[in-house]
């Protein structure tokens, strides 16, 4: 099953890159967001998310994750700074440690796919740190 994905990072070659392993799986990308003010005005169509903590406007990811997840968007956190993230935000699946390599970040988009369409027995990608582990 396809998505709307929104991708909220500061830095455009990562968003890019992003942008093109999401497409490549399927998916559809509705907007890249470099601040959370940005983010919540592409949201409203939004199924996925993957955020970055640090952004344009500062760490406002943690708070854009938990007003996104209250939305009913599967949220996945992309960050060079897990430990922003220390006891996770309620709700989203999990945090990944930037640089993520191409086929990690494959795997992570697919198992947010999965979670989103109800799958829960699939298998945690390399790299990503559940929070309700």
């Amino acid at each position: 099953m396809a998505y709307n994905v929104l991708i909220v990072e500061d830095q455009p070659l990562i968003a890019l890159n992003l942008q093109d392993t999401v497409e490549e799986l399927g998916h559809r990308t509705i907007g890249i967001a470099s601040n959370m003010y940005q983010a919540l005005m592409l949201s409203h169509d939004a199924e996925l998310a993957l955020v970055d903590v640090n952004l344009e406007d500062g760490p406002t990811g943690p708070i854009l994750g938990k007003t996104l997840v209250d939305a009913n968007v599967t949220v996945l956190f992309m960050t060079s700074d897990p430990g922003a993230l220390r006891g996770g935000v309620p709700g989203a699946i999990g945090v990944m440690q930037k640089p993520v390599p191409d086929r990690d970040l494959g795997d992570a988009i697919r198992y947010a796919a999965d979670r989103r369409s109800g799958k829960v027995n699939t298998s945690v990608p390399r790299g990503l740190v559940r929070f309700d582990a």
